[in-house]
């Protein structure tokens, strides 16, 4: 069987998984963010809070409670690497440095999982399960209940209650992520992942010595990691890593996870909302960018430009001979398109234009199909702005899901699309302006200039995958990829949640014979032309400089 023909089965079968799992997650997901009824351990966990599960909120309740519950997660996780040292269970490593503690700190909580260190030379069991396995459930589901708010802010009217932010973090914790992530940890330890706490271990007699590993709760944090499109590994190699991802099985079995909850979630909208066919149209938008990249980055790392890759079968520079191009190409698109960031081979190592594809896909604002939560509500934002799109070519006050999209509605869906570019842009200006940020750069040229335009296109866009090459343990990228990352985290959703807020308040407005049809084709079709356009528009000079100049140059 030719390496093409793999990938593209490969591709087919998860297409397949996906297709069987979407309609029944899908509808749980409605089912869980709509109930009454709570469970006792949800009770428990209310109680110990002082939250009042009953009590619905506006949309600045909604908003203190995410920025209240994040800020004391970033200062609990802050303490527990400064602390590591005192700690038991830390094998040995002394704490981590105050710059490394909070770029940390606000990457996990950001649901960014960017790592300027090294896993297994850094961080003991306690840190990694008691502080960043953890991060990795919560700062999904609040990814989750901020997409939920914005969804019932079309469904609801006359009213600018968008539900409890604690009812939806704890049910999204509580009756999604933990039961899928206990059955994918099972099958992920069957397939050769290793799960312990285990200390130290010198392994085999090399030329000038030994070689050190360490163990740990891999399966159960690599679920996790991939579920809720988190991405951090236990290890620096990641998920090319044979302890994080041993075989072409579970490689397959990780993409499947870090699209699961992504696609899912556009049933759960048209669910909520009362029109299956409207998340169809979404979940439509989305898989056809996803495939298309896919697709291109195929085309791009299988093109043969020389006897030594037409003997490898394409550019095999970077990959894991155990996944091959198809395996490492399918999980590069699936990463970077959603907010994932979990890396099974180095996107620096991919030709030009595959680790500008890479690069792209993060640009685009991870919305096909994006992060847990973060890839739907920022999905419907694009869907607002192409609906004005829509009304300014017909003269017609545009309206989305009976909603009026007015001027408020318009400015706050305008900042949520501008937010990300400007803090990308203007980082990448500054650091590469500055004498010493260029310094950490392995390369030089345009190769060099995507180092740094890929490290905070990752941190703002909360993907936290890097293009290997660049140091960026160092004071200014540390500080500034931290900065970068909460802001890129929050300032966004205060933006969706106003959004929602203000949706919420309209009263329906009745379709007629001149209102756009948004569960169409057509209609998805100008939502992936307002997508590219408008990313083409922004990021395009800084592409040209980067990615594209290297690509044509090769």
């Amino acid at each position: 069987m030719s390496p093409v023909t793999a990938g593209v089965l490969q591709l087919l079968a998860l297409i397949s998984a996906l297709a069987l799992a979407y309609r029944p997650l899908g509808d749980h997901m409605a089912r869980v963010y709509s109930s009454e009824k709570h469970y006792r351990p949800e009770k428990w966990i209310y109680r110990a809070v002082g939250a009042d599960p009953s009590a619905s909120m506006r949309w600045p309740a909604y908003l203190r409670g995410v920025l209240a519950f994040s800020a004391v997660s970033v200062l609990f996780l802050y303490a527990l690497q400064r602390l590591q040292g005192a700690l038991p269970g830390s094998l040995g490593f002394v704490s981590i440095d105050p710059d490394q503690a909070f770029n940390t700190a606000a990457s996990f909580v950001a649901n960014t999982d960017w790592q300027s260190y090294y896993g297994e030379q850094a961080m003991g069991h306690v840190v990694q399960t008691g502080g960043l396995a953890v991060q990795n459930f919560v700062s999904a589901a609040v990814g989750m209940a901020v997409a939920v708010a914005l969804v019932r802010g079309f469904s609801r009217s006359r009213t600018g209650e968008l539900g409890n932010f604690w009812t939806d973090l704890v049910r999204g914790t509580v009756r999604i992520l933990l039961p899928i992530a206990v059955i994918g940890a099972v099958v992920l330890v069957a397939c050769g992942v290793i799960q312990n706490f285990s200390g130290i271990h010198e392994v085999g007699q090399f030329t000038g010595g030994t070689q050190q590993w360490n163990g740990g709760a891999v399966a159960s944090q690599e679920v996790i990691k991939e579920l809720g499109t988190n991405g951090g590994g236990y290890f620096n190699a990641n998920s090319a890593h044979p302890f994080e991802n041993p075989s072409p099985f579970s490689n397959l079995f990780e993409i499947f996870l870090i699209l699961l909850i992504p696609f899912a979630l556009t049933r759960t909208f048209g669910r909520m909302v009362g029109n299956l066919r409207q998340g169809y149209a979404i979940l439509a938008t989305m898989a056809t960018i996803w495939i298309g990249f896919t697709a291109l980055m195929m085309w791009t790392e299988f093109a043969h430009h020389g006897p030594a890759l037409d003997i490898a079968g394409g550019s095999m520079e970077g990959k894991e001979t155990r996944f091959g191009i198809g395996g490492s190409s399918i999980f590069a698109v699936a990463t970077t398109l959603t907010s994932t960031g979990a890396v099974n081979s180095s996107h620096s190592s991919y030709t030009g234009l595959g680790g500008g594809i890479t690069m792209l896909g993060m640009q685009l604002g991870e919305i096909a199909p994006g992060g847990v939560g973060s890839g739907l509500y920022g999905m419907l934002v694009m869907a607002v702005i192409a609906v004005f799109i829509a009304g300014l070519m017909v003269g017609r006050t545009p309206e989305y899901l009976g909603k009026k999209i007015g001027t408020r509605q318009i400015k706050l869906a305008a900042c949520y699309i501008l937010i990300t570019p400007a803090l990308v842009l203007c980082f990448t200006a500054v650091a590469m302006a500055l004498p010493t940020p260029a310094d950490s750069m392995t390369n030089s040229g345009a190769h060099g200039f995507s180092e740094i335009l890929y490290a905070y296109t990752s941190g703002a866009n909360n993907n936290g995958s890097a293009f290997a090459g660049l140091n960026a343990d160092t004071q200014w990228f540390n500080t500034t990829i931290g900065i970068a990352m909460l802001l890129g985290r929050f300032l966004p959703i205060v933006f969706v949640l106003a959004l929602a807020g203000s949706l919420a308040e309209q009263h329906p407005v009745p379709a007629t014979v001149g209102t756009l049809r948004t569960d169409k084709p057509l209609y998805a079709g100008l939502l992936v032309g307002t997508i590219l356009i408008l990313t083409g528009l922004t990021y395009f000079p800084a592409l040209a400089l980067g990615p594209l100049a290297e690509g044509l140059a090769s």
